[in-house]
């Protein structure tokens, strides 16, 4: 089963890209972000004609996610708990029946968090990290498959971007940021892709100012976190850097897995 996450950076702007991609790659399930789009408004027709199932959790303009699928989820639950009064659309998880049991699958867009110095955006930020640490240890209590896929807006090593001194100051590289995604990693959490490889130079994406592509002046921050059930049936990842060069593209590029479910 191969298993995607992809910041798509706005789902109307990229649909014949994600399209292309979905007939390329053949995911099994995706996990979206950053759809920018309302639920009524997401381009679902296009999406459902190539045999997909399509959940989402929209939002006007900004945020969203979204779960594209083969097999038509059991179950879907919107909205990271923790805070009844967070309306910002970053969460959607969907429960999968797969031979041996229950797959979960979570598709999540962490808060970016800059400026750091800002009073509201990063203490948000590691106030919604919190909140998925406590849903993660909750979920990781039923010992089922589960994976976190998304963009985490962490970088969470030096090798993962090209120059660290450029981020020192950045949110997605802040001490306070690595560590709470070190606390995910000390539930459990097995990062995908560093367990298939400790390659340098891989990044998941690439800013369109300052030539960042033609430089690969990239950063690795779509992260597929897996439960010990999970990363056991773990075989392979891979990062669709080519996606980058395709007409319009997403700053960000599909991050796969394949597992033996």
């Amino acid at each position: 089963m191969k298993i995607a996450t992809w910041n798509i950076n706005g789902v109307k702007a990229r649909i014949e890209s994600l399209c292309q991609w979905l007939q390329d790659s053949q995911p099994d399930i995706v996990c979206l972000q950053e759809i920018k789009s309302v639920d009524e408004g997401f381009p679902r027709l296009e999406i459902e004609a190539l045999g997909y199932h399509v959940e989402t959790h929209g939002q006007k303009g900004f945020n969203g996610v979204a779960l594209l699928s083969k097999m038509k989820p059991d179950e879907v639950n919107r909205g990271l708990p923790g805070d009844d009064t967070d309306e910002q659309a970053r969460f959607i998880e969907g429960v999968f029946s797969v031979e041996g049991g229950v797959l979960r699958v979570c598709s999540l867009y962490l808060p970016n968090g800059n400026p750091s110095d800002d009073p509201v955006k990063y203490p948000y930020k590691l106030r919604w990290m919190a909140r998925l640490k406590a849903f993660a240890r909750d979920r990781m209590a039923l010992e089922e498959p589960l994976i976190l896929a998304g963009d985490y807006n962490v970088i969470p090593e030096p090798f993962d971007c090209r120059d660290p001194k450029e981020w020192e100051n950045d949110a997605l590289f802040l001490p306070q940021t690595r560590q709470a995604f070190r606390r995910l990693e000390n539930l459990g959490f097995i990062d995908a892709v560093r367990a298939t490889t400790d390659d340098a130079k891989l990044y998941s994406f690439w800013d369109y100012q300052a030539g960042a592509w033609q430089k690969n002046n990239g950063i690795r921050i779509d992260h597929l976190m897996l439960s010990p059930e999970a990363s056991d049936r773990l075989r392979s990842t891979s990062i669709e850097k080519h996606v980058r060069a395709w007409e319009k593209p997403s700053d960000h590029v599909p991050v796969t897995g394949i597992f033996g479910f």
